[in-house]
């Protein structure tokens, strides 16, 4: 078996709309092709032997050992390698179910596809799933020893993938309100939602936590300051530099037992508390100072209590919880190291702070700590003695915490939304001792110890002990508030010809509004009347540079069948999907072999529409209104022909519609109609002599009327967008040379031939075409562009792309000439490869009065030998 390509999707796509995550990789069986898993010895017995959990996958039977059976009863091995790699990675603690095993046109190649929660550990499955198979195909066994560490690499990837325990819990809300987030390519930061709403976080800090307020919490010394000039009751303590300072510092605070600390530090680092001994002291001063990033050391009184945080967000107290250093039990017959060891085979421990729980360690703190209390690791404490392994009570260094919201006094709730005020932050969480937190600090003799930013969420959202809170719902109420957007609107347009045209004209009618327009094309990426980046931006990479930028207000994306197949789309939802037609354009390219499946993949713009959006589909296009059976969203149609059954039986129903009737662009909105403009006065049209052209600005009109565009915004766009190089280049430029006119178009299949031909009909002259197509179509499309050319064109030149594609120079140009001489053995034709040359030979013999239709691989270079024939306007 030999792999030929992996893609990873990241969006809704041709395979799923709603699963978005998927791996798909191209499989060349080989000579296994043929052979099912019940004519291969032993492959039943050794996979369920190795994976005695894919017992649980149902697969087509629809129950437990569903897929066995078929293992058992004979599949082809492209169905069981998608199994496997689904298997790999929920042993792996990635749980995942979705997969797809389909044959392609190629004999003996499939597409296996299946989910994954992390892309790299997807595609690491991939390629072990293949290599298991293949090593009991041939030797009859996989090693165990290969599978764990295959199983090891794929957790290692987890691990290195995953976010951090507050960061999940923000997404884990943001999906459940259909908040986008993107994990940025810096700093470790997640944009929630898109454009000018957009909003961005770092672990617990946010576009609200201010600079000020963060320096302050970090500068402990200055913390206590401030608080204490408040009347919040704060540590007494002093900061020392050198380790001759501590003796009198020791003794400003009272005398022990007393808390060295690093001035700066965090996550509990050099932090000692309960000091009763210089000996004790003077350690602490070096832990400290090593950590202190100026070398600066806090002393302070130590206070007799529990140690508790306290977590405000957006001034208001959300949560409490009691944290208990690390520590073990003592049953009376096992040692401290045993104990240890006890305690961390609890599944939630685990390293780093991606566990509910943290692992215990007996590191040289934890003996240091443990010599204070008189014992070792291979001490055996009696039956319920607390044996602490560290001083503080840090969650990442294995400490637990216990929920304590509901028990926490008034009085003390009000000091710690002040303190919140007092420090500036937006999230910020409070280390605060006392003896019992349902009692005032005041009775207690309770102080507030420090102040963070960036606090944890982990103790609250997953307490060891009592009710876990849900401290991300009030940092995305803070940044979202209840009734604001998170998103910009999103229209994306998508079909085989129209789509640049109509992406920049409803950008354009959208930009009357006076919103900010973020549109993508096949020429370029735009925000507002500038270009963001050059070049054929139609996929998903290009519109979430638009969708991330946080100045553009509406995104209106072309969205072109290639991204779709490479990646998914780069949104979940819509607003307004647009599919303009589905022509035989491309097949052949990405096992997409027939108009259907080319129809299947154009759908995924309609059918990520979200419910409360409208999906526009051409009711004239059997294969786009057909489309209307799957989707979930409303629907809006647009037609050439008034009278179009499904149009006329919509509006009927209450829908929406756009047609041409009368030579108007009208819109039909249930018993209502109104007309928008006369499409002669549509420059757009070429003075109503496009009739594709026409059905673009329907298109346009009933998406943008269904996002709310108003009437005279539509009007003015319309009436201002022109066919010309500045707002659609190589869209049906029209040049007046004088003696005779030359027409630019991108038209490239046959569907857009004969929309072209529409046009070239209603010119009064003879008509000139220079014409071509992309080397990587089939030959039989080259044969149909040639008979469409003999039935539109008087003269025809046959040129050929610099690029072809893979193609032998002449090749594609020969099966035109055999197209054209089906049609019409006396046309007049002649085949010049170079484009530059036939453009030119076109030029210079164009008739009086004659149109001359280019249809160029590089519109730049075709404007331009047009251009230096000095025209006399753009017409």
């Amino acid at each position: 078996m030999k792999i030929l390509k992996i893609l990873t999707l990241r969006g809704p796509n041709y395979w799923s709309i709603r699963r978005q995550k998927l791996i798909v990789m191209r499989l060349d069986l080989e000579d296994l092709a043929e052979r099912t898993t019940d004519t291969i010895s032993g492959f039943y017995e050794a996979l369920s032997e190795l994976l005695p959990s894919i017992e649980e996958h149902f697969c087509s039977p629809g129950h437990r050992g569903g897929f066995l059976k078929r293992v058992k009863e004979g599949t082809l091995l492209g169905h069981v390698i998608e199994h496997v790699a689904l298997e790999m990675q929920t042993l792996a603690g990635m749980e995942v179910g979705f997969g797809r095993a389909r044959s392609t046109a190629t004999p003996g190649v499939y597409n296996v596809v299946f989910e994954y929660k992390d892309e790299r550990a997807g595609r690491y499955a991939a390629r072990a799933a293949v290599r298991l198979c293949s090593s009991i195909v041939e030797t009859g066994r996989y090693p165990l020893a290969e599978l764990e560490q295959d199983l090891t690499d794929l957790r290692d990837l987890r691990d290195e993938a995953a976010l951090g325990p507050s960061t999940e819990a923000l997404i884990k809300e943001a999906d459940y309100r259909y908040i986008p987030w993107t994990q940025l390519s810096a700093r470790a930061m997640i944009r929630f939602g898109t454009g000018v709403h957009q909003k961005r976080v770092q672990a617990t800090l946010t576009d609200n936590s201010g600079i000020l307020g963060v320096e302050l919490a970090c500068d402990k010394e200055g913390t206590k300051t401030i608080l204490a000039d408040a009347g919040i009751p704060v540590p007494r303590g002093t900061v020392i530099h050198y380790l001759d300072e501590l003796e009198d510092a020791i003794a400003d605070v009272g005398g022990y037992p007393v808390v060295i600390k690093p001035l700066d530090g965090n996550h509990g680092r050099g932090i000692a508390i309960n000091i009763r001994s210089w000996q004790e002291a003077e350690a602490s001063y070096d832990a400290a100072s090593e950590e202190s990033k100026t070398r600066s050391v806090i002393v302070e009184r130590y206070y007799e209590g529990q140690d508790h945080r306290v977590l405000v967000i957006d001034g208001k107290l959300v949560a409490v919880a009691e944290r208990i250093p690390a520590h073990v039990v003592g049953d009376g017959k096992s040692t401290i190291a045993e104990l240890v060891d006890d305690v961390n085979r609890d599944p939630r421990r685990g390293d780093g702070h991606d566990n509910i729980l943290t692992r215990l360690k007996l590191d040289n703190t934890s003996l240091q700590w443990l010599d204070r209390q008189g014992l070792d690791a291979h001490s055996i404490p009696d039956k319920g003695e607390v044996c602490y392994l560290r001083a503080t009570a840090n969650l990442s260094t294995g400490g637990i915490a216990i929920d304590r919201t509901d028990e926490i006094h008034p009085e003390n709730r009000w000091i710690a939304e002040r303190v919140a005020k007092i420090i500036g932050l937006d999230i910020i969480g409070m280390d605060v001792v006392t003896s019992d937190i349902s009692r005032p600090l005041r009775e207690t003799d309770g102080v507030i110890v420090e102040v963070n930013a960036a606090p944890g969420f982990r103790m609250h959202v997953s307490p060891s002990e009592g009710k876990p809170r849900n401290v991300a719902k009030p940092v995305l109420d803070m940044l979202f508030p209840p009734g604001t957007p998170h998103s910009v609107p999103i229209i994306s347009i998508t079909g085989t010809n129209g789509k640049t045209t109509t992406t920049r004209l409803i950008a354009h009618i959208c930009k009357q509004t006076g919103q900010v327009v973020g549109y993508t094309t096949t020429d370029g990426t735009y925000i507002g009347d500038f270009l963001a980046e050059a070049g054929d931006n139609t996929g998903p990479q290009s519109a979430g540079l638009i969708l991330g930028d946080p100045t553009v207000e509406m995104a209106v994306l072309e969205t072109a069948r290639g991204g779709i197949l490479r990646s998914g789309l780069a949104f979940e939802e819509a607003n307004v999907g647009v599919v303009l037609n589905v022509a035989a354009d491309h097949l052949g390219i990405g096992d997409i072999d027939t108009i259907e499946q080319m129809a299947s993949v154009k759908a995924v713009v309609a059918e990520a529409v979200h419910p409360d959006g409208y999906a526009v589909l051409n009711a004239d296009d059997e294969l786009v209104a057909g489309m209307a059976k799957k989707l979930r969203s409303h629907i809006a149609y647009f037609s050439m022909n008034p009278d179009n059954e499904i149009v006329r039986e919509h509006v009927e129903n209450g829908g929406k519609a756009a047609v041409y009737q009368d030579g108007y662009l009208v819109v039909l909105d249930g018993g209502s109609m109104v007309r928008i403009a006369k499409a002669e006065e549509v420059p757009l049209t070429l003075k109503g002599m496009a009739p594709f052209m026409i059905a673009n600005a329907l298109a346009a009109c009933i998406a943008t009327y269904v996002q709310g565009v108003e009437l005279e915004a539509i009007r003015a766009g319309l009436a201002t967008f022109k066919a010309s190089v500045d707002q659609t280049p190589g869209r049906m430029n029209l040049f007046d040379l004088g003696e005779f006119h030359a027409l630019v178009d991108y038209a490239h299949n046959a569907a857009s031939y004969e929309a072209l031909g529409g046009f070239v009909r209603n010119w009064p002259g003879s008509c000139i075409g220079v014409i071509g197509g992309p080397g990587d179509r089939r030959d039989e499309d080259f044969l149909e562009l040639g008979r469409l050319s003999a039935e539109i064109f008087d003269q025809i030149i046959v040129k050929e792309d610099d690029d072809t594609r893979g193609r032998p120079r002449g090749d594609a140009a020969d099966w035109i000439c055999k197209g054209i001489e089906e049609v019409n053995p006396d046309a007049r034709y002649e085949s010049i490869l170079s484009e530059e040359k036939a453009i030119n030979i076109a030029l210079d013999e164009a008739p009086k009065d004659s149109l001359v239709v280019i249809l160029p691989e590089s519109v730049s270079r075709a404007i331009g030998l047009i251009k230096d024939r000095r025209p006399v306007e753009d017409a």
